[in-house]
């Protein structure tokens, strides 16, 4: 409404020259008596700091606002018309014959003017601005200039006072000084102050940088070494200038007992700055170094002295930096490095002597190895090398232990995928080289065992796209450990641990997850890649020079048939054994039992003759039996698993020929990574495994956690097992392997573990809670069975 009339009150304004001039007049005398504001060229207000000319924020007073509504009411402004408007009127009156207006000359001139004052104003405030600012930099220039010269001043003031010291000699000095040209003649003193001068110009080359840069100039300015300034002045008024000359050799002796005092006095701070550093870095580096197992980190580096005598240059450029270059291999021990691109079945068989021997007899209780073993009726002693070739956490925890949560290391997949080839491939070759050696299998062979399951990967023949592990270094240490054991007669079970996609999706396959083998998108593809791998091995192993000593062949390591469909692992496997036969292996065929329960094999694959079923047998897996007392295990183990064996073994009942491939004395799942990196146990109740239907939350042990269920005892060095601890631990041993006999026999598991005591039979062994040979036992289930609990054995542990 304000802008309409005032609009209206503009269209009713005179249009003749009186009229505006007194218009004109009368509103500058109102702009004098409220305050006139300057505007520019065009007629606009020009800007008023800090606001703008239309600032209509509050902090305006209130005559200020009533003014500028007064200016809106009026006409919009505190000018009558604008320049532009004038310059229209002008254009219109030339018509006339005018030429313009005097008041109207007079007006645009005034707001020149001040428009120039105002310009010339603000010029001077920038000026007046600037030569602030430079007087502020002068000022602060002469503060610091005061400042330094006051400093350099007490530095030069602090120099001569200790030069004058130094050049000041009391009479006692004097006296001294006396008795020194007394005592020497002139050649002498002459001599001795040459070399005086030499040794100073030595010090001087050898220690002045170093004190420069112990010692700060700024510290020396201000006084913070005595003994640095009497030194530095002695310097400059010296040996060079023949005043040091007036010194006595005790004078010499206590200045040099100074200077080294004040050496030595830098060398103990550094080093107490430097040795803490250090071992704190040593100790990060330690701890972020690549993990590996303590067998393997104990161990030197293999001397390869197989090397010498053999030129690199025999080896053919094309073979140079790959698997058949035995100048890359880590251990070269008891191989032949003699250079050879030959392939039996497409693999190598680089590293391998061309003679053997297989007369040598395990003990004297199966027969030599060019004599067969009477399968069926001879039971089978035979030990695992676990977590050798198939890395396992439980058994190298060192692997895995190095590493956070956060970098979700939890099995050979990860491991490698965390390491990068180029450590992964130095880390666990070294562990292939070190865990299992020459002198484990003699070991082996004199606790009474007879033959070896040897635990191996997919990767030991090829890899594929996307895989991390270490491709074919493996295949030469099982090809070595075959041979290991063909030196000490024991019979060996190839055990194809891992396949592809995993057969199980657990961490001993390579791959803790989903089961990628016959199951999901790539399930036919991986069947079909692990047929052709055992195609490979076959053609390998059916060669002569291992008919006696590969005796059995395994199929693949626990396939997880409760979550596989049935019919198509037993297709699968119908497959695979046809394959195998067809390429000549006579071996015992080996394949497990899929956890579906020995009673439910009957009528399965019953038309394949020399086929094995094989069962891994635990109590600690299976939330009823681990829960049973210390004497209900052994009689489980006495008469269960007994029973058990005997169905299966009969034909009617169950699949016929029967083993146990896998087996320990441990009666909790205590150890460390047992249920998987980063899970608790079931003992304790804390195993969370992230999924509700397969994690145990609440203590399973025969206590009911009353008193409490606890892992300590059962994980504490086995030298603070009580007595009654180590009776029942041999004796439920001693009960599984009677029990295993009625059928095939039986493989324990393992030989070594880096800690777990209740897991190797070497260290179960040495404890004394496994006997000395396998062969030679003291305990049978037909012997009456302690009742644990009155002889004192707890049951929370």
């Amino acid at each position: 409404m304000a802008r309409d009339s005032s609009r209206r009150d503009h269209d009713r304004q005179p249009r003749d020259r009186d009229t505006y001039r007194n218009r004109d007049r009368e509103r500058e005398r109102q702009r004098r008596r409220r305050g006139h504001r300057a505007t520019d060229s065009t007629g606009e207000l020009l800007p008023q700091a800090p606001r703008t000319p239309r600032d209509t924020s509050t902090s305006e007073s209130p005559n200020r606002r009533k003014a500028k509504a007064s200016d809106r009411t009026s006409g919009g402004s505190s000018n009558p018309l604008s320049l532009d408007s004038l310059a229209k009127l002008d254009q219109l009156n030339q018509k006339k014959g005018w030429k313009g207006y005097d008041y109207d000359s007079e007006y645009v001139k005034e707001v020149r003017r001040k428009e120039e004052r105002l310009e010339k104003e603000r010029v001077r405030e920038e000026e007046r601005e600037k030569r602030r600012m430079r007087e502020e930099e002068r000022e602060k220039r002469r503060a610091y200039e005061s400042d330094y010269a006051r400093e350099e001043q007490r530095r030069v003031k602090k120099e001569r006072a200790v030069g004058e010291k130094n050049r000041r000699h009391t009479d006692d000095e004097r006296e001294d000084r006396r008795r020194y040209e007394e005592r020497y003649t002139e050649s002498e003193r002459k001599e001795r102050r040459e070399r005086r001068k030499a040794e100073a110009a030595q010090r001087e080359a050898a220690s002045d940088k170093k004190m420069r840069r112990v010692i700060s100039g700024p510290l020396l300015e201000e006084g913070g070494n005595k003994e640095v300034h009497e030194y530095i002045a002695e310097k400059r008024g010296g040996a060079g200038s023949g005043s040091s000359d007036g010194y006595t050799d005790e004078e010499w002796a206590r200045r040099k007992r100074k200077r080294i005092c004040i050496i030595f006095g830098i060398v103990v701070l550094i080093l107490a700055i430097v040795i803490p550093v250090a071992i704190v870095v040593s100790k990060k580096n330690s701890s972020s170094t690549t993990p590996q197992s303590n067998a393997s980190a104990n161990t030197q580096k293999p001397s390869n002295s197989e090397l010498n005598g053999i030129s690199e240059s025999s080896i053919p450029a094309t073979a140079k930096g790959t698997i058949l270059d035995p100048f890359t291999w880590y251990d070269t021990t008891d191989f032949n490095v003699t250079y050879t691109d030959a392939v039996v079945g497409g693999l190598t068989i680089m590293g391998l002597n061309s003679t053997w021997d297989d007369s040598v007899q395990a003990n004297p209780n199966v027969p030599a190895l060019k004599d067969s073993f009477d399968y069926g009726t001879m039971p089978i002693r035979g030990m695992n090398v676990g977590g050798w070739l198939s890395i396992e956490p439980f058994i190298t925890p060192s692997f895995f232990s190095g590493f956070s949560t956060h970098d979700n290391v939890i099995d050979e997949y990860t491991l490698t995928s965390k390491l990068g080839s180029t450590k992964a491939t130095q880390t666990i070759e070294s562990h292939y080289s070190a865990f299992v050696n020459r002198q484990t299998f003699e070991d082996i062979r004199a606790a009474g065992f007879d033959h070896v399951r040897i635990p191996f990967s997919y990767w030991a023949v090829t890899t594929y796209d996307g895989d991390p592990y270490i491709p074919k270094i493996s295949w030469r240490y099982l090809l070595r450990g075959i041979e290991y054991c063909r030196q000490n007669g024991l019979r060996v079970n190839l055990d194809l641990h891992a396949l592809p996609g995993s057969q199980n999706g657990w961490n001993h396959s390579g791959r803790q997850g989903v089961i990628g083998w016959l199951n999901g998108t790539d399930g036919d593809l991986n069947a079909q890649r692990s047929l052709d791998i055992h195609n490979q091995l076959s053609t390998f192993f059916a060669q002569d020079r291992y008919k006696n000593i590969v005796t059995m062949y395994g199929l693949v390591n626990e396939p997880r048939m409760v979550a596989l469909n049935t019919d198509a692992v037993l297709n699968w496997t119908s497959k695979a054994i046809d394959l195998i036969r067809k390429n000549n292996i006579t071996a015992v065929l080996v394949f497990g039992d899929g956890f579906m329960g020995l009673d439910n094999w009957q009528g399965k694959l019953q038309n394949y003759d020399n086929l094995l079923l094989d069962v891994h047998q635990y109590v600690i897996f299976n939330t009823d039996q681990i829960k049973l007392k210390h004497t209900d295990k052994l009689n489980f183990a006495c008469k269960g698993w007994t029973a058990q064996t005997l169905r299966s073994e009969d034909k009617t009942t169950g699949f016929g020929p029967t083993m146990c491939g896998e087996w320990s004395q441990a009666d909790t799942d205590c150890t460390q990574y047992i249920n998987d990196v980063g899970v608790g146990s079931r003992w304790e109740g804390t195993m969370n495994t992230g999924n509700a239907s397969t994690s145990v939350l609440s203590p399973t042990c025969p206590t009911n956690n009353n008193p409490t269920c606890e892992c300590t005892d059962a994980n504490a060095d086995p030298s603070k097992y009580t007595a009654v601890y180590k009776q029942w631990l041999l004796q439920f041993a001693q009960a599984q392997m009677e029990s295993f006999e009625r059928g095939w026999g039986w493989f324990y598991w393992t030989w070594e573990t880096e800690a777990a005591t209740q897991w190797s039979w070497k260290l179960g062994m040495a404890a004394g809670i496994l006997p000395a040979h396998a062969y030679d036992r003291n305990f049978n289930c037909n012997d009456t069975l302690p009742d644990y609990g009155q002889l004192g054995l707890p049951e929370n542990y």
